[in-house]
């Protein structure tokens, strides 16, 4: 599968993205020269979040959601100088981010992986590719089963990019960053009213940069261009488009050496690094529309259109290192193109019954998504390296003929309806439940047998909420989703798993929320996730559905203000996830990526109005890489930190610090011979522009 955007198309799109910004231009200039300058110096970054819609599709304080959500700011990934959501997850607990072989975001979550279950806005973005952050103006962790919300899928949580939007308030930020190992990035976010009625925001990001891995590179470009519209007093209209490249190194680390990552050189590329990349492109077309029918009913619309390219290739460790220091070299290719459409329409009800306040949520979504998916027999030929010499030039063969070509059609169409009950000062209920229909067509064009299946998929969630005093509440809520058979990414669909049980995953959850200054957030959480409907096969051509896993933990979560010059943002995690019964393993494995102990804290300290200070610490004890179990990843910690000194009222410079004292560590893995090692100490530089 080869990139498909032509130059003619490319121009189009860079071509409206220029007479969009040309257009505002005018217009822009006369706002900003009328606005006064806007001064920096002291600024407060904002740690702590006050409401989500994310959690119920309702304008609701985070304290009143009986649910563990974890969001990071913009000001908390401004501040650590965050580019990937790796970086976003070490600050999140209970959610560790797999290696992804190189090429996507993986994230582990409640012991949950999947590389599907990230929204934009609150609707699915599920291509695997890495995302950036330079558009987002927060990013929402929300972890524990919730289909009601969000549909099939996210069994241990979903991450939710909320992205900004051209919003009638003037935005004027640049920042040029360089860093260790080549790192030059540079981003936009320039916005402005166009009178009483329109508004124009412009988000972009140009990056390149090398790498502590030896031949390993990265070169990414988005824009982001959103408009608005006030239609009427009543009636509001975004509409957003986002062209996203990224062409990457596919690096996957190192193998394994008697059950431990082999440790001799964290720079080391095993493989062929010239025929290791992955190209990824996105075209995303958002249009939202908000109505208020009248003070008390509210009706909004989403409708998001996507295209998605991705294609990868590599050739990397396939085996451990053995006694002579010899490592076997595996290779592939794959291509994905996707097509996502998806409308989401709600109406939120206020109203008082029965001496009770009610917030209403009805409403329906409607997808559907068509995906063409090849996959290369394994390369032959490709022999081996030793450990002296690792890098190769062998590209090996290509054999005839793919091992998977598919065409695939997703539908979905689903119902739900929520209340958010206010029984009492101390007492609220929200209580909800989601139909879909689920309908998968599953073309091999490798094989006459296509397979179809169709699912129904019913959804509760019931939450308690118990506030004994103003500041403090406390919750209970217990959650369902579902996983068709086919994977969370239509990966295969058989004669066999097109008649089987989607998997079935049942959190209960007992927590609370507690403002322990006005603006400091203190959340704590136990929980206990079963999945069930797993696949075994206790015989060869013989699967049932009697795989079982449990994780069980305890989060917790602090973040906000502690004085006018203190941020504070951080967070522990205890967490147990075992098969407890057999799947493709036996029972009693622990699922790989889940420290049991995981502990991140990061502060931020102004001592002056021109001078601050910020201090992080990780702290992650061992895991095993895959879930054979033999090979453990060592525990860790990691101190990071970074130096703020206001220049002028509108420039600020900034020092980020990584791995200060050189750790030597292994962050994560994808399996037990492809193995992250942690960087060595590496420093970037930003400076910052908002006029």
């Amino acid at each position: 599968m080869k990139k498909r955007k032509s130059a003619a198309r490319r121009a189009v799109i860079l071509t409206s993205t220029m007479l969009s910004v040309f257009g505002a231009g005018p217009a822009y200039a006369e706002m900003a020269a009328e606005e006064e300058p806007i001064t920096v110096v002291g600024r407060r970054p904002a740690y702590g979040e006050a409401e989500t819609s994310t959690a119920t599709r309702t304008d609701t304080p985070l304290r009143d959601v009986p649910q563990s959500v974890t969001v990071i700011t913009n000001d908390l990934i401004e501040d650590q100088a965050m580019r990937s959501m790796a970086d976003v997850v070490r600050y999140v607990p209970g959610v560790t981010m797999g290696q992804g072989e190189g090429h996507r975001d993986a994230p582990t979550l409640r012991g949950n992986s999947s590389t599907a279950d990230f929204f934009v806005d609150g609707v699915r973005d599920d291509v695997q590719y890495f995302r950036d952050l330079y558009n987002a103006e927060r990013i929402e962790v929300l972890k524990g089963s919730n289909a009601m919300i969000f549909g099939r899928g996210g069994g241990g949580g979903v991450i939710n990019r909320v992205t900004e939007w051209a919003d009638f308030s003037p935005s004027h930020d640049l920042a040029l960053t360089l860093g260790s190992h080549e790192q030059y990035r540079g981003t936009l976010d320039l916005g402005a009213a166009l009178g009483d009625s329109a508004a124009f925001r412009l988000n972009g990001v140009y990056e390149q940069s090398d790498s502590y891995r030896d031949f390993v590179s990265v070169e990414r470009w988005g824009l982001n261009p959103t408009t608005a519209f006030r239609l009427a007093e009543s009636t509001t209209l975004r509409v957003g488009y986002e062209h996203f490249d990224d062409d990457r190194t596919v690096d996957r680390g190192v193998p394994s050496e008697n059950g431990r990552p082999w440790d001799d050189s964290r720079s080391a590329f095993f493989g062929n690094p010239e025929a290791s990349y992955a190209e990824t492109e996105v075209d995303l077309i958002n249009i939202h529309l908000d109505h208020d029918l009248s003070a008390n009913l509210e009706l909004r619309s989403r409708l998001v259109v996507g295209e998605y390219y991705k294609f990868y290739q590599n050739i990397f460790a396939g085996s451990a290192v053995n006694g002579a220091g010899n490592v076997t070299l595996s290779g592939y290719n794959s291509g994905t193109e996707r097509e996502n459409l998806f409308s989401q329409t709600d109406l939120i009800w206020r109203t008082e019954a029965l001496g009770m306040r009610h917030t209403v949520l009805t409403g329906f979504e409607l997808g559907h998504q068509v995906t063409d998916a090849t996959r290369s027999q394994n390369f032959t030929g490709l022999g081996s390296v030793n450990v002296t010499n690792p890098t190769t030039t062998a590209t090996g063969v290509i054999p005839a003929g793919l091992q998977t070509d598919s065409h695939v059609r997703a539908n979905v169409a689903a119902l739900y309806l929520q209340d958010q009950i206010a029984l009492s000062d101390q007492w609220q209920v929200i209580a909800g439940v989601r139909f879909d229909r689920f309908d998968l067509d599953y073309d091999n064009r490798l094989s006459v047998n296509d397979f179809s299946r169709g699912d129904d998929l019913l959804s509760p969630r019931l939450g308690v909420i118990y506030r004994p005093i103003e500041p403090l509440s406390f919750y209970a809520s217990y959650s369902v989703s579902y996983l068709p058979q086919s994977g969370d990414q239509f990966a295969s669909l058989s004669g066999t798993t097109a008649n089987l049980e989607p998997e079935e995953f049942e959190n209960i959850e007992l927590g609370l929320k507690w403002d322990v200054l006005p603006e400091l957030a203190l959340t704590a959480a136990i929980y206990q996730l079963d999945r069930t409907n797993t696949q075994h096969s206790p015989a060869p051509g013989v699967t049932v559905l009697t795989g079982a896993q449990r994780s069980e933990g305890f989060e917790l979560g602090l973040a906000g203000q502690v004085s006018d010059s203190w941020q504070i943002a951080g967070g522990y995690a205890w967490q147990n996830v075992e098969i407890t019964e057999a799947t493709s393993v036996p029972a009693g494995r622990v699922v790989p990526l889940t420290p049991e102990h995981s502990f991140s804290l990061w502060n931020m300290v102004r001592f002056t109005p021109r001078f601050g200070i910020g201090i992080g610490i990780t702290h992650q004890s061992e895991m095993f890489a895959s879930i054979n179990n033999s090979v453990t990843l060592p525990e860790f910690t990691r101190v990071d930190a970074a130096l703020f000194v206001a220049l002028t009222d509108q420039v600020e410079a900034q020092l980020n610090v990584e791995n200060v004292f050189d750790e030597e560590y292994w962050s994560t893995a994808h399996s037990d011979n492809n193995i992250t090692p942690g960087s060595p100490t590496a420093a970037r530089v930003t400076l910052r522009a908002r006029f």
